[in-house]
């Protein structure tokens, strides 16, 4: 959820973006925040972001107006902006942390001067059809609803307090259906007990066809692999995954490492298979029954989420800063792990039928796809379908008790005629 707050003083407004959702945070090419003017309003300046168009301001001479269009679009300043153009909580590209992982980058603010707006409540209109990209679609804004009483603010020196004409609240929240995003990663599963690695479920996130949907995927020793990653399109949000039979940019990979008297241990593994996108600041969101018990976490940072109130079931995990926050492109450094202990608690902790995995994971807020529950790495003694291994072993005792019965009857034979 996204909320957007238009303060309005005299011919000066504030907004500021708050992202208080957990989880989801918006990456780089960053946010594009719009709306629609109710009268004839022109935007004369800003600091801390600027619009993509000026618009026709042909009607105005001398002075000309930042923007003139009815449907402005803005977007923030990149870091390095002039020290006149900046603004507190601007300049991060469009960046927004999740509110778990930072909350203090998790806000971004701009100011504008409007013209023909009037300057009292009673003749400034709030704006109205409100749209949120970060970059792409999938946010709907509902109109904007006046907060009282409005916004203060207050002096550097803290000794004078203003008080803004007006202030407006815009909610917008998030939807995969309205993105129209299908899957965007996947997860794979394997443990120490089982030799089965279970891989993610095929065409998760899309079908291989080349016939079809030709170019839709490169293989990773193709000779052209280089002019097409830096060829047309390079800097376009849509997904060039090497070639395989999930076809998902991300793929988890969870494996139960080691088994000892109180702890077990998981290795988890986040590989990027795309090669158009470094995933900076991402995060992953775990839901299993054992995260009440977890010890240690070796190389990701941790939040308890506790969706269920006293339930503690699910996990954020994210990138330390400066050392794997970064998510690369696809190739041999497009990969983040760590390794988790947890204590066993006597009266839930088992292996059988699949416990230790996971039951949900999340990357960057889209649900992955996880493999059916009856092709999880079972115990062998619990497993459905034997080993080569498990029958190998089988069929060598079977044949240890039938030469042992033999031997035992032949010599019971012999004594007794003796």
């Amino acid at each position: 959820m996204y909320y957007s707050a238009v303060d309005v003083l005299y011919s000066q407004a504030v907004v500021s973006i708050n992202n208080y959702q957990k989880y989801r945070h918006i990456q780089a090419p960053g946010w594009h925040l719009g709306w629609a003017w109710t009268k004839k309003e022109v935007i004369w300046g800003m600091m801390g972001a600027q619009t993509i168009e000026q618009g026709d301001c042909s009607q105005f001479k001398g002075n000309i107006p930042h923007c003139c269009r009815r449907d402005p679009t803005t977007v923030d300043l990149l870091p390095g902006a002039p020290n006149g153009m900046q603004v507190g909580n601007c300049c991060k590209g469009g960046v927004l942390s999740s509110w778990v992982q930072d909350p203090v980058n998790a806000v971004a603010s701009f100011q504008i001067t409007v013209g023909r707006s009037g300057t009292s409540n009673r003749t400034v209109k709030a704006p109205k059809n409100f749209t949120l990209k970060a970059p792409g679609p999938g946010y709907t804004c509902g109109a904007a609803q006046k907060v009282k009483p409005p916004t203060k603010f207050i002096s550097p020196d803290g000794r004078r307090t203003t008080q803004a004409h007006v202030t407006w609240d815009v909610i917008c929240t998030y939807s995969q259906f309205v993105a129209q995003r299908g899957p965007a990663c996947c997860v794979a599963l394997s443990s120490f007990y089982n030799e089965t690695i279970v891989d993610c479920p095929k065409c998760s996130c899309g079908c291989q066809n080349n016939i079809t949907n030709p170019g839709s995927c490169v293989e990773v020793n193709s000779p052209y692999l280089a002019s097409v990653v830096n060829g047309p399109g390079k800097g376009s949000s849509t997904p060039l995954v090497r070639c395989s039979p999930h076809m998902c940019p991300i793929k988890v990979h969870w494996h139960v490492k080691a088994n000892y008297r109180d702890y077990w241990r998981v290795k988890i593994t986040i590989s990027n298979w795309n090669y158009r996108t470094n995933y900076s600041q991402w995060n992953l969101v775990v839901q299993h029954p054992n995260f009440d018990n977890v010890t240690t976490i070796f190389s990701f940072n941790y939040k308890a989420l506790n969706p269920y109130g006293v339930i503690n079931d699910t996990a954020m995990l994210w990138g330390l800063k400066y050392y794997n926050d970064l998510l690369m492109v696809a190739g041999p450094n497009g990969n983040v792990q760590s390794e988790l202990l947890f204590r066993k608690d006597p009266s839930t902790f088992t292996f059988e039928k699949g416990w230790g995995f996971p039951r949900r994971i999340y990357f960057n807020g889209e649900s992955c796809v996880m493999p059916q529950p009856d092709l999880y790495p079972w115990l062998p003694s619990s497993s459905p379908r034997l080993t080569k291994t498990a029958f190998l072993a089988l069929a060598i005792v079977a044949c240890a008790m039938v030469a042992f019965l033999y031997n035992h009857l032949v010599l019971d034979k012999y004594c007794g005629k003796s």
